[in-house]
């Protein structure tokens, strides 16, 4: 396990910053237009607006910290619920949207005196909620918004034709991921492992086959802890994650709203959860320069005041992103001495 940490280099602090940032400077000389600005009218619908921003970046972290500290059966504390949930953004901040920080997010909840049983069922259990979110949520809206609102870019039928099928082959994965936690936690566990080792022997996916007997491990320990939880245990999980990505979407609304007037917060809302699934697929550490020009493109519409979507990318990545760098970037080297260096000398 203690390879992984190896994973957290410093360099990749600053690769995700880099690549954002030239991408934000690439659009600002294309697209952007100062004159843009004379049409904003700042007032204090603006401020109150950007209040409720912030409130929903609060709710996305506490719906995440109480979670996994309920997760836990409150053996975590909230001051090492609170360190796990930031080191975890951070981590995911720095890696590919495919990856993530969930490969080191075990370690970081045993290191906090979790059993490796534990630790893996809350890792796990964490994945299937955030993944369930999606598959549930992403359906509903389709439906009452409609198919073609949702996809439809007037003037780009390459950008729609292509976020319909990421959409479209993310949801099928998710789907399939989803049943195959629920099936391997909660009915057979051991059976799920012979498919999944079966599986992982075709040629193609042999280079994935260590990765994958390292996840089915973390299923079977996960099993065991998850059976005999109570109703109270669920509600809260379904609760708090319903909470936190519900939050994580609502500030776009929020930062729209600060600046003008919107009327499809529902069609913006089901949007990000499409922009989500590709960003999964970017190969850059947090989907750094495909977001904001996801962002642009996909939300560019509802933004009435001509050059302004730019400008709007780069606030949205400075309030939803870049904060996870700077305090993981305090966090991280203090965690490493306290749980590596110091009980190596000890």
């Amino acid at each position: 396990m203690n390879e992984e940490i190896k994973k957290v280099k410093s360099w990749k602090i600053f690769l995700p910053v880099l690549i954002g940032l030239l991408v934000i400077a690439y659009m600002f000389f294309k697209e952007f237009d100062a004159s843009a600005f004379d049409e904003i009218d700042f007032t204090w619908c603006s401020i109150f607006w950007l209040i409720m921003a912030t409130f929903c970046i609060a709710g996305r972290d506490i719906g995440y910290i109480v979670r996994i500290r309920a997760l836990s059966e409150n053996q975590l504390t909230w001051q090492q619920a609170f360190r796990v949930i930031m080191l975890w953004e951070f981590t995911s901040a720095i890696t590919p949207s495919s990856i993530g920080g969930t490969s080191v997010a075990l370690m970081y909840v045993h290191k906090e005196g979790i059993s490796i049983g534990k630790s893996s069922a809350i890792v796990m259990m964490t994945s299937l909620l955030d993944e369930l979110y999606f598959v549930i949520m992403f359906p509903i809206l389709t439906l009452a918004i409609g198919h073609s609102t949702l996809f439809d870019i007037e003037g780009s039928p390459g950008w729609t034709h292509g976020m319909l099928w990421l959409a479209t082959i993310g949801y099928i994965f998710k789907f399939v991921w989803v049943m195959a936690l629920i099936y391997g936690m909660f009915v057979n566990p051991k059976g799920l492992g012979k498919m999944i080792f079966i599986l992982f022997k075709l040629p193609f996916l042999k280079r994935w086959k260590r990765g994958a007997v390292k996840a089915l491990r973390e299923i079977e320990l996960s099993s065991t802890e998850l059976r005999s939880k109570k109703k109270s245990f669920w509600i809260t999980a379904f609760v708090t994650t319903f909470v936190s990505w519900t939050s994580r979407y609502w500030i776009v609304n929020c930062l729209f709203m600060a600046f003008f007037a919107i009327h499809d917060h529902f069609l913006i809302f089901a949007r990000q959860l499409v922009m989500w699934v590709a960003m999964l697929l970017s190969p850059t550490p947090g989907g750094s320069g495909i977001a904001e020009i996801m962002f642009s493109k996909y939300l560019g519409e509802f933004i009435p005041i001509a050059g302004f979507a730019v400008a709007l990318a780069l606030l949205w990545r400075l309030v939803t992103y870049y904060p996870y760098l700077i305090i993981g970037a305090f966090m991280v080297p203090r965690w490493i001495s306290d749980n590596f260096i110091n009980k190596k000398r000890k």
